[in-house]
This record gives structure tokens, C-alpha cells and sequence, in this order.
């Protein structure tokens, strides 16, 4: 039996993975192949760990009545520059909180780390390489790379999920209706997504879109 618990891959990146082609998350990354199996996720970054952002109930009214559904917000990392984040439904919490983890990992990105300032030591990792902005509802969240030693200058919300992603050192500031947790924690994650795929190579994005039709 494999490490990974005998998972079976259904898609050529899994199969890289398993095979030992992909080795790690940057490489699985940078193949431009889509990321469909939570599982090889769990194989690259076996040491992942996950913050519950918020939980709220959710009613509709259906034809057979009220019916009562959990909404999870979850973020994911390494605390060493992998960061995923996802909402999950379901009729029990935990259910909702195990759903929003699988999909969580299919969201993965590498955050774009760096030195906070000219006077960081040359290399660092500790901060952003540069401003990050992300917008989710009426939020707007905007990260600053800050100097070693700053610390997280953040909201609880903001502040969970860039620890996660392993960044130390920022200054950040939001608008909107920030009292809506799900909205913050989008934007923060949005910020630091398009700071991530402003270096995304060309040749990833090519293969990505050629791969797309893979299931």
C-alpha cells in the first residue's frame, strides 16, 4: 500500500504525483495541470493545518418546508507559503467543516513571499514582495509588505490566514462591510491569490488551459 493510504489517482497530475514525477506542491503547481484530487495535496504538504473562519446557519425554504444548512469558511497552509481557502454546506457542522478542507486543498496556491524592506536580510521570507489587493463583496483588502519584526498588523480574520500562509510581517487595511467574515477572508485570500498569479509563468497558464477538458 502507498503512503497516500492506497488512493487511486484519476488524473494525470495525480498520477504524476503518485509516480513520483511531481515531487512537490510547486512543481504540481507550476504543471499548469488542474488540481482535482485532494489527496495528492495531502501527499506534497502532509503537514497542513486548518482554522475554522466562521459558521453560520443557513435557511431556504424548499417545498417540503425550512430546511436548516451549515456554512463553513475555512482556510488551509503550511505556515510556509501554501495557502488554500473554501466555503462548505452541509446539514451538520462537521460536514460542512470537512467539505470546505477537501475543496480548500483544491484551491491551493503558493503565496508570493518575500523580504518586507530594504533593510530585511537579502532572501527573506518573511513578508510579501508587494502590495497585494483582493476584493470580495462590498470588502476591499489591501496587504503592504512590512519590515521583519512588525508583526501582523490585522484584523483576527486577516491575521488567521496569513499566518497560515507563513507571512510574518505586513501592514493591512480594509473597507466594507469587514463585520462579514466571509467577505473578509475572501478578499484577504483574493489579495494574496493575484500577487500569486502575477508570477505565474506563461507556459503554466498554457498548459492549464489545455488541460482543462482533463477529468
Amino acid at each position: 500500500m502507498s503512503r497516500n493510504g492506497g488512493w487511486e489517482p484519476r488524473t494525470r497530475l495525480g498520477r504524476k504525483v503518485q509516480e513520483g514525477d511531481i515531487t512537490s506542491m510547486e512543481q504540481a503547481l507550476n504543471s499548469g495541470l488542474p488540481l482535482k484530487e485532494p489527496q495528492l495535496v495531502d501527499q506534497l504538504i502532509p503537514d497542513l493545518e486548518d482554522e475554522v473562519l466562521d459558521i453560520n446557519m443557513v435557511q431556504r425554504m424548499t417545498d417540503s418546508g425550512r430546511r436548516v444548512k451549515f456554512r463553513c469558511v475555512v482556510a488551509i497552509g503550511n505556515n510556509d507559503g501554501y495557502l488554500g481557502y473554501a466555503e462548505g454546506r452541509d446539514d451538520q457542522v462537521g460536514g460542512a467543516i470537512e467539505k470546505a478542507i477537501e475543496v480548500a486543498k483544491l484551491n491551493m496556491i503558493k503565496v508570493d513571499r518575500g523580504s518586507g524592506s530594504w533593510e530585511d536580510s537579502a532572501g527573506g521570507v518573511n513578508s510579501l514582495t508587494r502590495t497585494a489587493n483582493g476584493k470580495a463583496g462590498s470588502v476591499e483588502v489591501e496587504i503592504k509588505p512590512a519590515p521583519q519584526g512588525l508583526g501582523l498588523a490585522a484584523a483576527p480574520t486577516v491575521r488567521n490566514i496569513l499566518e497560515l500562509a507563513g507571512i510574518q510581517d505586513a501592514w493591512t487595511s480594509s473597507n466594507g462591510n469587514t463585520r462579514t467574515t466571509v467577505n473578509l477572508a475572501k478578499a484577504t485570500f483574493n489579495a494574496l491569490q493575484n500577487a500569486s498569479q502575477a508570477r505565474t509563468p506563461d507556459r503554466a497558464r498554457r498548459v492549464q488551459r489545455e488541460a482543462e477538458g482533463e477529468h
